[in-house]
């Protein structure tokens, strides 16, 4: 994929880019079996009160089904079209099995149509095949990591994204994850040969307000530019920087406060992401 700048015709064109989305498929919909109505809250909860603010509005779009868990195995596959995800940063691949069933995965980079893909333990060692952590050599680059066996991928699936198996030690496996992060997990969960796809989608650049509320993002106001009653950092005679640590509107620490209370897996943590 390749990023297309458009002509400084006006303020908001000026710093805008978007993908030219040559390497989709032409005239090509989404499968239709495989699409899910998605229902917006708005950031309103189950009792209609705002609890996510700065959302709300967006364009209307449908969930595609992807199968994380690619637990058809030893049956080859055909990628069949290079699709487009409006609920992602990467692109989707589908893939038509020999028994006639059609299913949705995150396109692989080097992943072309016509490509086949196939999963389970015996398969080779190629970009977009699905294989336990046990039968994958070390050193190797991953992504669509499962935490728990069968329960499906669920780290490393944003576009561009890469983990590198690191080591092996009995039934567990330890995984350099892009965050610098080195974590644990069993040797016997699944994960996907390669990187993922569309690696310059971090090039894109919204460029206008108009754009950020086609993506269901309202407009974030500065806590330091509102009253006392609705911001702990409201307030003062004239211009602020706040006065106190950074918070939220509820005046919960935020920007850099450690937030993760999960002890029960910190064991599988042998290295903390951003410590070098």
């Amino acid at each position: 994929m390749a990023t297309r700048r458009y002509k400084p015709t006006s303020a908001g064109r000026r710093n805008m880019s978007i993908a030219d989305f040559s390497d989709l498929t032409k005239d090509k919909r989404p499968e239709k079996q495989l699409l899910r109505i998605k229902k917006r809250s708005g950031g309103r909860n189950n009792k209609g009160r705002l609890t996510s603010i700065n959302t709300g509005g967006g364009h209307k779009r449908k969930i595609r089904i992807i199968d994380f868990k690619r637990d058809k195995d030893n049956i080859t596959a055909k990628v069949i079209a290079i699709e487009y995800d409006p609920n992602r940063s990467a692109r989707l691949a589908l893939l038509s099995y020999m028994d006639g069933e059609k299913r949705y995965i995150l396109c692989p980079e080097s992943v072309k149509v016509g490509s086949i893909l196939v999963s389970g333990p015996k398969s080779d060692i190629l970009p977009g095949n699905a294989l336990p952590i046990a039968n994958i050599p070390l050193g190797t680059i991953i992504h669509s990591v499962e935490l728990r066996p069968g329960a499906g991928a669920k780290m490393v699936r944003s576009a561009g994204s890469f983990a590198q198996l690191m080591a092996k030690d009995g039934q567990m496996a330890q995984i350099k994850l892009p965050s610098g992060e080195v974590r644990i997990v069993r040797e016997d969960c699944k994960a996907t040969i390669g990187q993922v796809g569309n690696m310059e989608a971090n090039q894109i650049r919204i460029g206008k307000a108009g754009k950020s509320r086609w993506l269901g993002i309202r407009p974030h106001v500065r806590g330091v530019a509102k009253n006392p009653v609705d911001h702990p950092h409201g307030g003062g005679e004239g211009r602020t920087s706040g006065g106190r640590h950074p918070c939220t509107p509820k005046g919960i620490p935020t920007k850099g406060w450690k937030t993760r209370g999960n002890k029960r897996t910190d064991r599988f943590i042998i290295k903390r992401r951003g410590k070098k």
